[in-house]
């Protein structure tokens, strides 16, 4: 009964195929084993199951019952069959093994890299969202203070007057432009009439052989007549978009800047007025963060607001110049044509497109105007 049976005792030795003890891979196991076991848990008490490499629950260490003090039964004897899998694992983990009281063992973790903290883009745009909500209300409750009369704000009295000139022209060159073009689709209903009254006397000079000079001559006349105010027509045509131009782009693309330097003076009085109210406020630790961080969003929106100011100077000036330089030649040339048109001097007319650069449509193209596709 004392006697354990031969089967047993052979089963804890473990051989090659050729009789030689295996000591390359079991003897690091047991080491390996046994650093991971807590003290007064010995590996004859211990029994390791593989279940091999697929297995779910491969390389489990199961603690035996320990032997009740005063007892005389001897301890089961432990039977160790490792698989090669379970046993490079095992060994490659180290002491990564935790066995509880009473409990199967369980593996720990292998180790955690902890990486730099990265802000994730939800978060970015959140940050940006909260900036941008602080800041509308900044400019906001600035309006509003302004409209009631309770928020001062910063005036650079040229800047405004010329501003203001500005906007008034250009509502007064839109005026002009419509009336030039209300002129000229006129013309051109005025000139299709005449082209066709001359086609229709052409038509019964031929029928009518005894008033056959009569109606030759007001063919004539009114074919003259339209060719005329084609040359006219070219030369409104070109006093049209060259103000178009001036009008809707040149003054549109200053007014856009004006608008933004609008737009930068009312951030530089909103952060301005918080400023003011935090240094007229009690100064302790608390509130000195807050005065500093107020200083430094203060100097920002200040220098864009000088960058904006020192922008809208500048093109204000080019317009200024270019406005003259454009409106003096395109008033000459609407003057002259109107007065050769009118007085009927042919030759004049001509000679005033020549003298812009004016190119009239070929007589016959069927492709229409831009006055007929408006």
């Amino acid at each position: 009964m004392a006697q354990e049976s031969p089967k047993n005792s052979a089963a804890e030795i473990p051989v090659t195929s050729n009789g030689q003890l295996e000591d390359s891979h079991e003897h690091s196991f047991n080491r390996d084993l046994k650093c991971s076991l807590p003290v007064g848990l010995g590996l004859s008490e211990t029994k390791i199951t593989s279940h091999g490499f697929d297995g779910a629950k491969e390389g489990v260490v199961e603690a035996g019952q320990f032997p009740s003090k005063g007892s005389s039964a001897s301890p089961k004897s432990s039977v160790i069959s490792p698989s090669s899998a379970a046993a490079s694992r095992l060994a490659g983990q180290g002491c990564d093994l935790i066995i509880p009281t009473g409990g199967r063992a369980q593996q720990k973790s292998g180790p955690v890299v902890l990486a730099d903290e990265v802000k994730s883009p939800a978060m970015e745009k959140l940050e940006l969202v909260r900036k941008w909500s602080l800041n509308t209300y900044k400019c906001t409750r600035q309006i509003i203070s302004e409209k009631l009369g309770r928020g001062s704000r910063t005036v650079d009295l040229e800047l405004e007057a010329q501003i203001d000139i500005l906007r008034d022209n250009k509502k007064k060159y839109e005026n002009i432009l419509r009336l030039a073009q209300t002129l000229s689709t006129q013309l051109f209903q005025m000139v299709h009439t005449q082209r066709q009254l001359g086609d229709a006397f052409a038509d019964l000079s031929l029928k009518s052989l005894e008033l056959h000079e009569e109606f030759g001559y007001n063919a004539d006349t009114q074919k003259l007549l339209a060719k005329n105010g084609e040359t006219l027509l070219g030369a409104i045509n070109f006093f049209i978009a060259s103000v178009n131009t001036l009008v809707n782009k040149t003054i549109e693309d200053t007014l856009l800047t004006v608008k933004q330097y609008e737009s930068a003076r009312i951030e530089y009085d909103a952060y301005r007025t918080d400023l003011e109210e935090l240094n007229l406020g009690p100064r302790d630790a608390n509130t000195l963060p807050k005065i500093e961080q107020s200083q430094q969003l203060f100097q920002v929106h200040k220098e864009k607001y000088d960058k904006m100011r020192n922008d809208v100077s500048i093109k204000l000036k080019f317009l200024e110049e270019n406005k003259v330089k454009v409106l003096h030649n395109q008033l000459v040339l609407f003057h002259n044509a109107i007065a050769a048109y009118f007085a009927g001097n042919q030759k004049q007319l001509e000679q005033t497109l020549k003298q812009f650069h004016i190119k009239l449509k070929t007589p016959g193209a069927d492709a229409p105007s831009w006055l007929e596709e408006q």
